[in-house]
């Protein structure tokens, strides 16, 4: 049904003749006719009467002005939550690593409920190749994903990318191993991500440049985890620098090359039009 009828059918329940309706939306008397019957045939029933000289809504006629309300009313709403210059208001889905949530996106609400109360950030823990799917299905707004510098993640046309940040890996091994290199490490046992193959994939990477094919036999989502099993006499792995590790584990430095890692926020494209992912965009990449 169009809307502008709605409005006409609307304003008839309310000010009773067609002439002061067309005053009120700045239109002509035959207009404001022609739109009702327009409206009738579009409900399939009769929503006008004759009452004298005037015309008066039928009983179905009231019904769908009451329905109007609620309409128009969701209309105008959804007009504003896609008005760009409007206050940001909506629900935003996220799918994200767990360091880009802690890092990023935590400070991003804390801070988003002081400055657009309206937004609400449903978040939800994901590893890139995850997230990528979620986006795909339009089931979050939002993925915050990484990739290393020898393992370049692989984007769709459909993606926009924005750089959030960096951070250098090396290996983890037990402290008293602080002081060998990565083809030392050669016959040890390996653990790499359960959830994603890009850490598998930088791993082989610099395993083959050291002369060597690492032999993986743990596959672990959590850092704290691998921590725990490198401890333990388990295996050994690929653990950020700079991050407190579990006491017993020290994380040798990668060179020649080294690793990094790339925290992205990727959403579809033409989304980011959207004011509640805009103001959020905006606050992830304040510096």
């Amino acid at each position: 049904m169009d809307v502008r009828r709605l409005t006409m059918l609307l304003e008839l329940s309310r000010l009773g003749s067609m002439h002061e309706v067309a005053d009120a939306l700045g239109t002509t008397t035959s207009s404001v006719s022609q739109g009702i019957a327009a409206l009738a045939r579009d409900a399939g029933v009769a929503l006008l009467e004759p009452d004298g000289r005037r015309v008066r809504l039928t009983p179905a006629g009231r019904r769908l002005a009451e329905h109007a309300v609620a309409i128009l009313a969701a209309v105008d709403a959804a007009r504003l939550d896609l008005d760009p210059s409007a206050e940001p208001r909506g629900t935003l889905r996220v799918a994200g690593f767990a360091s880009a949530v802690r890092r990023s996106l935590l400070p991003a609400v804390d801070d988003l409920r002081v400055r657009h109360p309206g937004i609400e950030v449903r978040i939800h823990e994901h590893e890139p190749l995850e997230a990528f799917d979620l986006l795909a299905r339009d089931e979050v707004d939002l993925a915050l994903v990484y990739d290393y510098d020898l393992a370049p993640a692989a984007w769709r046309e459909d993606h926009e990318v924005v750089p959030l940040w960096r951070v250098e890996w090396g290996v983890g091994v037990p402290t008293r191993d602080r002081g060998l290199t990565l083809a030392d490490l050669a016959d040890r046992d390996w653990i790499v991500n359960s959830r994603n193959t890009a850490d598998e994939d930088a791993l082989r990477t610099l395993a083959s440049r050291a002369g060597f094919t690492p032999r993986v036999v743990h596959r672990i989502d959590s850092l704290e985890l691998v921590d725990d099993l490198v401890v333990a006499g388990g295996g050994v792995g690929l653990l950020p620098r700079g991050r407190t590790s579990r006491r017993g584990v020290s994380v040798i430095r990668l060179r020649d090359p080294g690793l990094v890692l790339r925290a992205y926020a990727v959403t579809r494209r033409g989304r980011d039009g959207w004011a509640p992912l805009r103001a959020v965009l905006e606050r992830l990449t304040e510096r």
